[in-house]
């Protein structure tokens, strides 16, 4: 397949304006524009929802509402009460993941969370996050969370390592789920485009079907996936809180 139609292509980051500072590239690329068009898009969501506060909600009033209730429950369930200072982050989180990922559905857009390094910079600032509130909240007894209680010593020399190694391991999971799911059901979709245009109109039509479906089924995955990151998160943080384990 010829590169210029490579279902791969649509992932490549291009540079719109050129910038270096000290020998660093920090170009506005195709990427970063579409960063920002989510982060308006959610700004002017909010603004529009919120903006009369009717008693008899309208369209866009429900969908606001619905979004706080749920990421409020979502946290109340995962951390309980103490989460509730944490709320603006989370709830910035699972916005921000949730419209790039929709975004990213749209013809000719470009899909910010299938970028592995935009994912890991998300799973990275959860990490550090809740790993500095564990330390500041239970200072040294933090190390407490990586030796299981009730378990005889000489099981340590083995549990404590596999322990520290799978926390060490948390952005990366994090980030490569997110990552490869976006990844994976936006190059099916060029796939299947493409056998579209091959086949032409008279057997084209097959896999355009089989496209009509795979968007909603990708629809539903951005969703499950803006889900799933910012629950894992709820659930990090109540381990860092709590010392769970």
């Amino acid at each position: 397949m010829a590169a210029e139609h490579s279902p791969l292509e649509q992932f490549e980051i291009k540079s719109l304006i050129p910038m270096n500072i000290g020998g660093l590239d920090v170009s506005f690329t195709n990427a970063s524009l579409f960063m920002v068009i989510a982060i308006v898009a959610i700004t002017l969501f909010l603004t529009v929802g919120m903006r009369k506060r009717a008693m008899v909600p309208g369209r866009f009033q429900s969908m606001a509402e619905l979004m706080y209730e749920f990421t409020a429950g979502m946290l109340k369930d995962n951390v309980g009460s103490e989460g509730r200072k944490y709320f603006p982050f989370i709830f910035s989180l699972f916005m921000f993941i949730l419209f790039c990922n929709v975004i990213g559905l749209i013809p000719y857009t470009f899909t910010v969370t299938s970028q592995i390094i935009v994912t890991f910079a998300m799973a990275a600032v959860v990490f550090v996050g809740v790993t500095l509130i564990g330390i500041f909240k239970h200072g040294f007894k933090f190390l407490s969370f990586f030796v299981p209680s009730g378990v005889p010593f000489i099981l340590l020399i083995v549990l404590v390592p596999i322990e520290v190694i799978s926390y060490f391991v948390r952005p990366i999971s994090l980030s490569v789920r997110l990552f490869a799911n976006m990844l994976a059901g936006h190059t099916l979709l060029k796939v299947f485009g493409g056998f579209v245009v091959v086949l032409g109109l008279w057997l084209g039509w097959m896999p355009f079907l089989f496209i009509v479906v795979l968007t909603g089924l990708e629809l539903l995955v951005a969703l499950l996936q803006a889900y799933v990151f910012a629950v894992l998160s709820c659930l990090y943080l109540n381990d860092a809180l709590h010392l769970h384990h």
